[in-house]
């Protein structure tokens, strides 16, 4: 049987879900009990995975690395928190989200909460250099989710504004978790630069794989239903390529986002029109170009194990079904 990427990390992923636990510290029990619910309902943890190796790259403590790996796993909850009350979603990794349970204004204050949790956290390390990367991975968020919330359904939204949002959200979250590590570490501002440079390749790479699985995932590993995006009318890489190709596929799938609603049957429709076109190919393709770039970033490391254990994750990112 293949040897999951993951697998080299199962005794940290241990310790990560202890102190994401342990960390969340929240007196008012509603906003404890909203917080654990996401926290607690799964996901890959890959970027507190990247946060302690890219401390490991250094020689750092890991007691540090772990204390320091939730907080972009906090920031990354929060995210989620708000984005599925705007996007207003359906599923969240495969459960109801939050806002379907507790409403939209307890949702958006606990993930507030969980953003105040995080930056507090980070402030603990004494070091300007990591609050730095968090301030400015934050803002970054806020920036692609505005982007996103203005642009993403417009049709004629083109590559330029979808890296927009691509790299203001995954890529400067991956970005951040691999950087923070290096510094907590003590690494050189060059050595914390290239991880950056790395998960920032990862993240992009990361979501537009996210973005093909919405058309080809089954929905039982995909943790949300399938063809979300499409039915939200989120203009995503592959329709991108659809579109830049043009033809008469790109107009059946126009006409279809242009309905009042998206059915399950026109999502069956536009997967098999932009397969046909080759835009899923031409979109993993990009994303293995920039699983590419990553590589060269990350070679910047020490060699080590634990580089060759990254390097897995990395190329994983183009095989993962959810």
């Amino acid at each position: 049987m293949k040897r999951h990427p993951l697998d080299p990390f199962k005794h940290d992923l241990v310790e990560i879900e202890n102190h994401l636990r342990r960390s969340l510290e929240c007196e008012h029990p509603l906003i404890q009990e909203v917080a654990q619910y996401i926290i607690t309902s799964g996901g890959k943890r890959i970027r507190p995975v990247l946060t302690v190796a890219c401390s490991r790259l250094y020689g750092g403590d890991r007691d540090k690395a772990y204390a320091l790996s939730v907080v972009p796993e906090y920031l990354h909850a929060a995210s989620l928190l708000h984005d599925d009350v705007v996007d207003e979603g359906e599923l969240r990794r495969g459960k109801p989200p939050a806002y379907r349970v507790w409403g939209n204004r307890v949702t958006i204050l606990s993930g507030d909460y969980l953003y105040a949790r995080a930056i507090e956290i980070a402030t603990t390390f004494g070091s300007p250099e990591i609050d730095s990367v968090i301030a400015r991975t934050v803002q970054l968020m806020a920036e692609g989710e505005i982007i996103q919330l203005v642009q993403s359904k417009d049709p004629s939204l083109d590559r330029k504004t979808y890296y927009a949002v691509v790299e203001r959200k995954t890529g400067a979250l991956i970005a951040a978790s691999c950087a923070i590590g290096a510094l907590v570490a003590g690494a050189r501002e060059e050595e914390a630069d290239a991880l950056w440079s790395f998960g920032a390749s990862l993240g992009k790479a990361f979501q537009i794989v996210d973005d093909c699985l919405d058309y080809i995932a089954e929905e039982e590993e995909f943790g949300k239903g399938i063809g979300t995006d499409l039915k939200e009318k989120k203009i995503t890489l592959p329709l991108i390529h659809c579109f830049e190709a043009g033809g008469e596929r790109a107009s059946k799938i126009m006409d279809i986002l242009n309905k009042e609603r998206v059915e399950d049957e026109d999502v069956g429709l536009v997967t098999t029109l932009i397969s046909e076109s080759g835009a899923l190919k031409s979109a993993y393709e990009e994303a293995r170009a920039h699983i590419d770039s990553a590589l060269e970033a990350l070679r910047t490391a020490p060699s080590s194990p634990t580089r060759d254990h990254l390097e897995a994750i990395s190329r994983y990112i183009l095989e993962r079904r959810r």
